[in-house]
């Protein structure tokens, strides 16, 4: 992975939405501090995550954490666990899940033909190109 010049954290990108009010911000962005690394691959100024609650300490509520990363398609994880903090951790594990799959989808493996391989100038050539080159 190459070095990202200005990287992105929790810390810089995360905005709170609605449910949530900016005193909670620096408690939520604690609980997501984990996410930075995963994070860190990506410029900030291209990078935005969004947490809102529907219903907050209801029932029925919903914990949203939307990512929206320059050049990808939008991530969003979603819990309805009951308690705030079990949700917040829920949708923060969801996200770095994503953020992996994503990674790994889109990172060539074991196909020589998308992997650039280059010959340094005057290192030995193998059999197959000794004889290519003897022939020729």
């Amino acid at each position: 992975m190459s070095a990202v010049a200005n990287p992105a954290t929790v810390a810089e990108c995360l905005r709170v939405g609605a449910g949530f009010s900016q005193g909670d911000r620096n408690w939520i962005a604690e609980q997501f501090g984990t996410l930075d690394a995963r994070l860190a691959g990506f410029h900030a100024d291209a990078t935005e995550l969004e947490v809102s609650v529907k219903d907050r300490e209801a029932r029925g509520q919903k914990v949203t954490l939307e990512c929206w990363i320059a050049g990808r398609q939008k991530i969003v994880t979603t819990s309805t666990e009951e308690d705030l903090h079990a949700a917040l951790n829920d949708v923060r594990d969801d996200l770095r899940r994503k953020l992996n799959d994503a990674k790994t989808r889109q990172e060539p493996r074991h196909n020589k033909h998308l992997r650039a391989v280059d010959q340094p100038e005057g290192a030995p050539l193998q059999d197959a190109e000794r004889e290519d080159a003897e022939t020729a």
